[in-house]
């Protein structure tokens, strides 16, 4: 690595001005400690540039500091995704809007922004298979995840799963609780699955712990007249819907969906040549 020589700054009278050139010590300690993993990775480069800029000691230290910053933003984001527990990767960027136009860029942008999340606003998301639902749920909760807030996936019938054993081993007001603490709870797949009376009811105690204090955003095939065949008590449905709707955002995907006709467009595509 290049040594380098920065103009000295002002220092207290008497005091020693650091000269010469700076170098670290081959087994990564300064004065007896390890710097920040991220401060050492880039200081190569970082120390490379001040060389060739002619940077002040004061200057070098801010943009060390500022990488380290970056880089430790970068690694809490990082552990946000990963305890947000998604299945796969989704992105924004990799969602074709081209090819479901029934999903408005714009709409989905300001989404992006995250101030529902902020407000503790739903969203919902619906449409049939293959529209994008999943897609834009992951997406969506990775970017509120980037920006900061605490997120949780899960599929619905996972979660019910999950309340029925806490209410069987009497652990049913921890996990509410725990539910209750994500800023972004992400159920994806309601309405594949009818469910019970009694698993109803648990998943309308989590929503209703949330309830205009966090957000919940949903994905389902069902538009919500069907919601009465995953939630056969009307009245519990339509309280479930209420939580899951007032004040909030709704997407609809449409009903074609555009991963077939990708698949058809490849088949067409081997077959004409």
């Amino acid at each position: 690595m290049n040594a380098f020589r920065m103009q000295p700054i002002g220092c207290r009278p008497g005091a020693r001005q650091m000269e010469g050139p700076l170098r670290p010590r081959p087994d990564g300690l300064v004065r007896g400690r390890r710097p920040p993993d991220g401060t050492w990775r880039h200081f190569p480069d970082l120390a490379a540039a001040a060389s060739r800029e002619q940077m002040s000691y004061r200057g070098f230290l801010a943009e060390l500091l500022m990488s380290e910053c970056d880089d430790r933003a970068r690694r809490r984001s990082e552990r946000r995704i990963k305890a947000a527990a998604f299945p796969r990767d989704k992105s924004l960027r990799a969602f074709d809007f081209d090819a479901n136009p029934n999903v408005d860029p714009a709409a989905i942008h300001i989404l992006t922004k995250c101030e529902w999340v902020r407000k503790g606003q739903p969203l919902c998301l619906i449409g049939d298979s293959g529209t994008g639902k999943s897609h834009l749920l992951i997406a969506l909760g990775t970017e509120a995840a980037m920006k900061g807030h605490r997120v949780r996936y899960t599929l619905a019938t996972k979660l019910v799963n999950e309340l029925v054993e806490a209410a069987d081993e009497k652990q049913l007001t921890k996990t509410v609780a725990r539910y209750g603490r994500v800023d972004l709870l992400c159920i994806d797949e309601l309405g594949y699955r009818e469910l019970d009376r009694r698993g109803a009811e648990l998943l309308f105690q989590v929503l209703t712990e949330r309830e205009e204090k966090n957000s919940v955003a949903i994905a389902s095939t069902e538009s919500f007249g069907g919601w009465t065949k995953t939630f056969t008590d009307p009245r519990l449905c339509a309280a479930i819907v209420d939580r899951l709707t007032f004040g909030g955002n709704i997407i609809q995907t449409g009903t074609e969906s555009y991963r077939l006709a990708h698949t058809k467009a490849q088949a067409d595509r081997a077959e004409a040549v």
